[in-house]
């Protein structure tokens, strides 16, 4: 049986969660009829709507339903970049941390690609943090040209929280909004849409124990969105389609039971990863830790750079030993490439190439810790030996070619 440390890409549906979806997927009524079955399913709806927001800190009209955290940060990032601008034709910057998910990083790019908008990125320290200083900088340089800043509240890589409330503090003085990617960070630390002051806040419902498929923006009552789809108006006239009452039923059944549980879940993750941790610089004492340390990080994320190891080889060798874990890089039409946060964090490409991500959920134990803790050092030590051999077939390939070349 396989030991599951990839709860960062996706976790378990939660017992809760599961009993409702399969409740509602017995059930039939379009939200938006107005028959009694239709009337049925929109009162489901706005019932999933009022939990959600209780659980995020917010009102229920702030709760946008998306198919997920991807159509939740295009809808933020393209829809306050086209509206802000659509109010004064000056506003094209985008403040944007060079650490973030692809769903906001490959938005903002093509923004900039065919919307003329100009892209500032945001450097980050050593550990992944975002400089406050330069962001600070970024704003008093013609804050009348920025339309919007979006900073991730913790990061999906390395785990590091970002200083979120203190940027929408800098923000604030220039009337400048402020969207998160909040997908890592709910259900896993304590979130307050209200208090954090941010105009826009993208949520996923696989993260936290529901379904692939649904999420949410939270969106203040006062910021004008310009939609990126256009249909029937529903939410607000923000985000048209019809709604999924199956997935966003299990989507708040699962916030609900994450919320209830957080105080005490972040406590045994924390600990479970503070363990899992210290066993791997015991394990492997030339592992180097990745991003902000103790409370600085989700309490469920372990990132390492293993110096010698092929991540991808690493991967597929606990893989075959029963653990399953993440390099936490992306890959481009089939071809691996560096992590784009470990090379923002400073990390050549050869050292950036040996991450791997451990990351636990409500379903992890003890003995998921001690299974991978006894798998890791050989894992390690053949990924070394297949680095090593790969290294010197290109360099006998090199000189063969350069042999040829010469004769």
């Amino acid at each position: 049986m396989s030991v599951y440390l990839d709860h960062a890409a996706t976790t378990s549906m939660s017992p809760e969660a599961l009993a409702v979806m399969t409740r509602e997927l017995g059930r039939t009524g379009n939200p938006s009829s107005l028959h009694g079955a239709g009337r049925r399913a929109r009162r489901v709806v706005e019932d999933a709507r009022e939990t959600l927001a209780a659980a995020a800190g917010s009102h229920p009209s702030e709760v946008i339903f998306t198919s997920g955290g991807t159509e939740a940060d295009n809808l933020a990032v393209k829809g306050l970049f086209w509206a802000r601008r659509d109010a004064d034709p000056r506003r094209t910057r985008i403040l944007c941390s060079a650490v973030e998910h692809h769903a906001v990083l490959d938005t903002v790019e093509w923004l900039e690609r065919h919307e003329g908008a100009e892209v500032v990125w945001l450097p980050v320290d050593e550990q992944g943090v975002v400089r406050l200083d330069v962001v600070e900088r970024e704003l008093k340089n013609d804050p009348g040209s920025v339309a919007l800043v979006t900073v991730m509240w913790a990061n999906n890589e390395v785990g590091s929280l970002q200083p979120v409330p203190r940027i929408v503090e800098l923000a604030k003085e220039y009337g400048i909004p402020v969207h998160s990617d909040a997908v890592q960070a709910f259900g896993s630390v304590p979130l307050d849409f209200r208090a954090s002051g941010l105009a826009a806040m993208s949520v996923s419902g696989h993260k936290i124990g529901g379904p692939v498929g649904v999420g949410a923006l939270f969106l203040g009552r006062s910021v004008s969105l310009t939609p990126v789809q256009h249909g029937g108006g529903q939410e607000r006239d923000v985000r048209s389609g019809t709604l999924d009452t199956p997935a966003i039923a299990a989507f708040a059944a699962a916030a609900a039971t994450a919320a209830a549980n957080l105080p005490a879940e972040q406590q045994r993750l924390s600990g479970l990863r503070d363990r899992l941790i210290a066993g791997v610089l015991d394990a492997v004492p030339e592992a180097i830790l990745r991003g902000a340390p103790g409370n600085g990080r989700l309490p469920g994320n372990a990132h390492f750079t293993f110096p010698g190891c092929e991540g991808d080889s690493l991967l597929f060798l606990l893989d075959l030993a029963g653990v399953e874990s993440s390099t936490g890089s992306a890959c481009t039409a089939g071809v691996p490439r560096p992590s784009h946060v470990l090379l923002a964090m400073g990390l050549d490409e050869d050292t950036a190439r040996g991450a791997q991500r451990f990351t636990l959920g409500h379903t992890s134990t003890e003995e998921d810790v001690t299974a991978l803790l006894k798998a890791l050092p050989e894992a390690c030590a053949r990924a070394r030996q297949a680095g090593m051999a790969g290294h010197e077939s290109s360099i006998q390939t090199a000189a063969t070619e350069a042999r040829s070349q010469g004769g």
